[in-house]
């Protein structure tokens, strides 16, 4: 889409559900002052630090619509998908929903898949509706749409089949009524990478209308490898894709540009890291505020945090190339983009689960089932301890409800009481990735309430204890979490003296794409019936 075409959609988003504020007892609708204190910490009236959103926002696209800017990111595996955020400065950002509740095909995505799924989305806004396009690399390339950013959003729609497809991005050209779509290549399923493929896209972004053309071949761009996420743009009588290559965690954003959209294009590095600590600086978009301003955001790999959100000042030099950054090299702090000042904002965090339902910022390890999470008239989550064929390993599990982990130093805590009383039952609080540890309750067969404390590694089958078990009369117990740098992570509980540290540093690790999670769960041995269930109440996470 063209970034000129913003200009012309000064339509706010319909009504919809209220923002997240900083209000105490919001529960599953948003977070608390604290929440929104720590947000604080990295901007000024005139400036802002980066990362603006320091956690797991992968792969991000931004568009602006009117005053308002909507941003997305990938999900890969877990539901609902595709998160939805919402911005009034580009520095200040609220979870609103997601444009998918489940994944399908649904059966695929029963059990866990973590790196599959919604993988690099594209964001637009064009016929006044909003168009999210994505490639999930085992099936193809997919898109859904909304007449408001909140949705209803339409059910996925296949617009090109094939194994691979990945990194989609729609352009509808008003300078001529064609409507284009780029994609990428996942080597893993195409046996091919380091190359973009072009399309003429039916008008409605239900199908493509050609065999595809490469458009960039990176293997004939010397010193180029791993060509992927490209954005594409008009702007000032060019064809633009915004491209990084180089690798997630060493590469760099380069920019091609072309007269015609099937090229040729020629090829410029428009941010890489120089003497900065960005390693990458990869994927995302370009996007022009009302005034004339031009910003770009971008992730950075930061291991187990995942892929973190920063955003850079963008002009456009004289001979019509976008400059991203301090000259190309990325920004730790800069200047406010000059838009009216709002107050300090990030993605809720904490929650207290009225009635059982938990906040926007919960996601499932896959689709989730009927009786998962109870409601109730009360306070906290109530989680049924899920009966998993005999299975532990909470990698495998679907019933795991999940959150991103901090990217700054954090105390995580919940507290918990186990309701079952069947054997073997068990709940807990885990920081999860391809290792994962977690600290909880479990029934003994003797009917006592036991704190166990256990942790896999990433090469290992089955989980092991971190820590001897510790009987706990009263069933209930307040979990921690202490999340230090290199996100090395201290396990804790309180049973009412204060919190007593439980085994060794745990190291937490991401996925191969994901960061690693926070998660909690509720789980019982084979056997039939009624489990029971477990509640989790005051979850929060602190600056350590």
């Amino acid at each position: 889409m063209r970034q000129e075409q913003h200009e012309q959609h000064e339509q706010r988003e319909q009504p919809g559900q209220p923002e997240q504020r900083a209000t105490h007892g919001t529960g599953g609708t948003g977070g608390t002052d604290e929440t929104y204190a720590a947000a604080a910490e990295w901007a000024t009236d005139e400036t802002y630090t980066n990362p603006v959103l320091d956690a797991d926002w992968s792969d991000p696209d931004v568009v602006r619509v009117g005053d308002d800017f909507h941003l997305t990111a990938s999900s890969f595996g877990r539901a609902p998908g595709l998160p939805l955020l919402h911005s009034r400065d580009l520095v200040n950002w609220t979870l609103v929903g997601h444009a998918l509740e489940r994944l399908e095909p649904a059966d695929e995505f029963r059990t866990p898949r973590h790196d599959c799924g919604v993988w690099a989305p594209a964001l637009r806004h064009h016929d006044d509706r909003f168009w999210i396009f994505w490639g999930d690399p085992d099936r193809g390339i997919f898109q859904v749409n909304a007449p408001a950013f909140r949705g209803p959003w339409t059910r996925p729609q296949l617009v090109k089949e094939g194994k691979g497809l990945i990194d989609p991005c729609p352009l509808w050209d008003e300078e001529t009524g064609e409507a284009y779509l780029v994609h990428a290549w996942a080597k893993s399923r195409a046996g091919v990478k380091n190359r973009l493929t072009g399309h003429r896209m039916h008008p409605a972004g239900t199908a493509v209308l050609d065999e595809g053309k490469v458009i960039v071949d990176g293997d004939r761009i010397p010193g180029w490898f791993t060509l992927e996420g490209p954005k594409l743009y008009r702007h000032d009588g060019w064809f633009f894709v915004l491209a990084p290559a180089g690798g997630v965690e060493t590469g760099w954003q380069g920019a091609l540009r072309a007269r015609d959209f099937f090229g040729p294009y020629e090829e410029r590095i428009v941010l890489e890291q120089g003497d900065t600590d960005v390693n990458g600086p990869h994927q995302g978009g370009w996007v022009r505020t009302r005034s004339g301003e031009d910003w770009f955001v971008h992730f950075q790999q930061r291991g187990a945090y995942g892929r973190v959100v920063h955003l850079q000042p963008m002009r456009w030099s004289p001979d019509g190339w976008p400059v991203i950054g301090d000259e190309g090299a990325p920004v730790p702090e800069h200047r406010r983009p000059a838009l009216p000042a709002q107050p300090p904002a990030a993605p809720a965090v904490d929650d207290d689960f009225p009635g059982g339902r938990f906040g926007r910022q919960w996601s499932w390890t896959a689709n989730p089932r009927d009786g998962w999470a109870i409601r109730h008239s009360a306070d906290g989550l109530r989680l049924a301890c899920a009966r998993t064929g005999g299975a532990h390993d909470l990698r495998t599990l679907p019933n795991v409800l999940t959150q991103r982990l901090p990217g700054r130093p954090s105390a995580v805590e919940v507290g918990l009481r186990l309701l079952s009383e069947e054997p073997g039952a068990r709940a807990g609080l885990t920081v999860l990735g391809d290792a994962f540890g977690w600290i909880g309750l479990q029934r003994a067969a003797d009917g006592g309430v036991q704190l166990v404390h256990r942790f896999a590694e990433p090469v290992a089958d089955r989980e092991r204890d971190a820590a001897h078990p510790l009987s706990v009369p009263e069933g209930r117990v307040r979990l921690r979490i202490e999340i230090g740098a290199g996100a090395r992570c201290r396990f804790a509980y309180d049973v009412g003296d204060g919190p007593v540290h439980s085994g060794p540093v745990f190291a937490a690790t991401p996925w191969r794409w994901v960061g690693a999670l926070l998660g909690l769960f509720a789980l019982a041995p084979l056997g039939t019936g009624d489990a029971g269930a477990a509640t989790f109440d005051e979850f929060r996470i602190r600056p350590l």
